[in-house]
């Protein structure tokens, strides 16, 4: 049986290249393409597909967003992270929210194509580095560090404060006001117990959420 396959991604070119790598397997097809996060929902509303293809970066609605609002939709959707993010960052996140799956872009067409075919079939695809995150999760009762408590577009905010990006980079880059993205940051700040953006550095290196 044929999976279809939705594609929810912000560049073109990413696209392109995924329904290229995807084209020579005949059990699979992209069906559809969403560009944003509110494109995705609207198609997810009209039908149901066998597997998503979701970002996390998404202009408006992150993808960790949009893949809670797919599930509460339609919880049998099945979800694969297909994002740039190293799954330190956001793996764990997404697994939490209902993904089935979450691989980087960096990841070889043949790990990509077992990923949907195994989800597909209603399993899961979770990397060694992702499981041996969960477990330790688990064993500890629960992940206390501090950017826990942060919801995932705070998250998103800090890991981009983090890296070096002004807060009007960060808006443009999101889509979103000055003033909304000053908003997450004081948030961040207040939530974390932390006083400036280097402090956010420091932790999130220390952390290791970025590079």
């Amino acid at each position: 049986m044929m999976i279809q396959i939705l594609l929810v991604d912000d560049h073109n070119l990413v696209r392109e290249g995924v329904k290229q790598l995807l084209s020579g397997h005949t059990d699979m097809e992209v069906v559809a393409e969403a560009s944003d996060g509110q494109e995705a929902l609207e198609k997810v509303w009209q039908k149901h597909f066998d597997i998503v293809l979701l970002d996390i970066s998404l202009p408006g609605q992150n993808g960790l967003e949009v893949l809670k609002d797919i599930k509460r939709h339609d919880p049998e959707t099945r979800i694969l992270i297909l994002s740039m993010h190293p799954e330190e960052r956001y793996a764990v996140r997404a697994v939490k929210a209902g993904a089935s799956g979450y691989l980087t872009k960096g990841s070889v067409t043949e790990e990509l194509i077992a990923a949907i075919r195994k989800i597909s079939q209603g399993g899961r695809y979770i990397t060694p580095e992702v499981a041996d995150k969960m477990a330790s999760n688990l064993q500890s009762g629960a992940d206390g560090s501090p950017h826990t408590v942060l919801s995932d577009r705070e998250f998103e905010v800090m890991c981009l404060i983090a890296s070096g990006k002004s807060v009007t980079d960060i808006a443009n880059e999101l889509h979103l006001s000055v003033k909304t993205i000053s908003t997450f940051r004081k948030r961040i700040l207040d939530k974390m117990h932390l006083k400036h953006n280097a402090d956010m550095t420091h932790y999130a290196i220390s952390h290791g959420l970025i590079d």
